[in-house]
């Protein structure tokens, strides 16, 4: 190989375009080099991670393996077990758990007997996913900190980063969200400053974003995001981490409410190959805007999309299940869910649909143990979920606890309008109208469940726009007393003279929920039997 190239061939054109992060131009010059003969490790690893960013995973490989072997070849063992290493990581991330652990077997057998190098953090690193794995959060924290000691020591940049943000990562799970955050925010320093290189870049800019949305810190992920968008945009050839980055772009515009755009930005993100797990939150991201716009049954094809892209469509899918009157369906659904979540950051996802379902289905008892489940995750990281202030209130109001119920909903209303997320203002805005319906205070009671209404029709929430209209059309007395629009539907089908299995039947619900409503119906109204209810509802009008 000439070591000193000529100005303008072709490996001085490909490590150019690579420095000026023109991953095509890169790819296809040092390629031409390569055809001649004049690529070295070095460059056959700047190969490797044009083809990365380029999309081109086959390609990735094959060089990287190549500078593999070629550092063998030059007794550079160190480098050649570093990109073992990577070979390992690589594979492990897409699935390949044979062939990873024999290339990290390797590169651990070329550096055993050298305690002393830079290699040793980066064996540590698949460590990480195997104690991640396991759910031993704590190990992974130890792990990676022993991880970024040895990146300092040797100034490596890279590794330091992908050490201190796994950390942080894992301490947000353990429910340390305040310090993981803080941790996170000081990896993204040198994130944003250029100091990595720029495959590490994407993985850090895309797992910190991730890290964020844990424990809906939505600010955060909203500025990551911003950022990883501009990153993306200033390299128009991009195709590694642009599926990602069009995937969280949709969360983003979904909160904020502007439904169309997250649906566009969910497409594209389809459309820049987007495979596994990152498709899975792209179509959970439709799934989401089709729901709460009504349109059900596109939206139960995004959810099934979800599953069979290797995610979980919850809690989603339970919000979906009982929006069509299958409350057993979303019970089961969310359950199950909750059950699995290994992690206070996962659970803390899920605890707010598990509230609401509960509270739907009459299980008022399980809805509290959810909602004290969530504010004690909130108080156990330093970080005020802005859900947890919201289950309080839907608890408390369903409960007829008027004044408890208004101070959570106050302080859930003033978090969401912190964030600037339209749809959770609107929602509280309604639970904050019941509650004050209940204390007597129509007038400021309309005044809010005006603003909902005016929420839900700019986004296009048809569904919550009916739930307003009929809570303002003429059922006071029956917010009064804290019925949820499922026990309404039971007192009306009660006073027929339906029996529960009946009753069950014609909801679609399981004769255990019915038995539950109907106990709710009779502590509510303040009755004992049957005909005392069906006379009460007739009395006062709520039929």
């Amino acid at each position: 190989m000439n070591d000193e190239p000529a100005p303008g061939d072709p490996l001085t054109r490909g490590r150019t375009a690579f420095d000026d992060f023109s991953w095509t131009a890169a790819f296809e010059s040092l390629t031409e080099a390569d055809e001649s003969g004049e690529l070295g490790p070095e460059d056959l690893e700047l190969l490797s991670a044009a083809a990365y960013m380029l999309g081109r995973v086959g390609d990735m490989l094959e060089a990287l393996e190549r500078a593999h072997y070629v550092y063998l070849e030059s007794d550079r063992r160190r480098q050649a077990a570093r990109s073992a290493i990577w070979m390992g990581t690589n594979l492990a991330l897409r699935g390949k758990m044979g062939p990873a652990s024999g290339w990290i077997g390797r590169g651990q057998r070329l550096i055993e007997a050298d305690d002393d190098c830079v290699e040793q953090g980066y064996l540590l690193l698949p460590l990480l996913f195997r104690h991640e794995a396991a759910g031993d959060l704590d190990t992974v924290g130890a792990t990676a900190r022993a991880a970024a000691d040895i990146g300092r020591r040797f100034g490596d940049a890279d590794l330091i980063a992908l050490a201190m943000h796994a950390e942080g990562r894992s301490m947000v799970k353990r429910g340390a969200a305040a310090a993981g955050v803080a941790l996170l925010d000081e990896v993204m320093l040198s994130v944003t400053s250029g100091d990595l290189s720029p495959v590490v870049t994407g993985m850090v800019y895309c797992s910190v974003i991730e890290g964020c949305y844990e424990i809906h810190e939505i600010n955060r992920a909203s500025d990551w995001t911003a950022a990883l968008s501009q990153w993306c945009d200033d390299q128009p050839d991009l195709v590694a981490f642009t599926g990602q980055c069009l995937a969280h772009r949709a969360e983003i515009r979904q909160l904020q409410g502007s439904w169309s755009d997250a649906l566009a930005e969910a497409q594209r993100a389809h459309g820049r190959n987007a495979r596994g797990l990152i498709a899975a939150q792209a179509f959970y991201q439709e799934g989401e805007v089709h729901r709460l716009r009504g349109e059900y049954v596109v939206a139960e094809e995004a959810y099934s999309n979800v599953r069979q892209s290797g995610g979980d469509p919850q809690p989603g899918m339970a919000r979906l299940r009982l929006a069509q009157g299958n409350a057993a369906a979303a019970e089961a659904g969310i359950k199950r869910a909750v059950a699995e979540a290994g992690d206070a950051a996962s659970r803390a996802r899920l605890l707010p649909t598990l509230v609401d379902v509960m509270l739907e289905v009459g299980e008022a008892r399980l809805a509290g143990e959810a909602s004290d489940e969530l504010t004690g995750i909130a108080a156990g990281t330093g970080i005020e979920f802005h859900q947890a202030a919201a289950a309080r209130g839907a608890v408390a109001t369903e409960a007829v606890d008027w004044i408890p119920a208004l101070a959570s909903l106050r302080q859930a209303l003033v978090l969401w309008q912190s964030l600037e997320v339209p749809y959770e203002v609107a929602r509280t805005r309604v639970l904050m109208a019941r509650s004050l319906e209940g204390l007597g205070d129509h007038d400021t009671a309309a005044l809010e469940f005006e603003a909902a209404r005016t929420g839900f029709e700019q986004l296009g929430a048809q569904p919550d726009v009916l739930l307003v209209n009929g809570l303002t059309g003429g059922d006071s007395r029956r917010d009064a007393l804290g019925l949820s629009n499922r026990e309404l539907e039971v007192l009306r089908l009660l006073t027929t003279g339906a029996t529960n299995r009946e009753i069950a039947a014609e909801l679609i619900l399981s004769e255990r929920t019915i038995d539950r409503h109907v106990s709710n119906l009779y502590a509510k109204l303040g009755v004992g039997s049957r005909a005392a209810a069906t006379a009460y509802a007739y009395e006062h009008g709520l039929i």
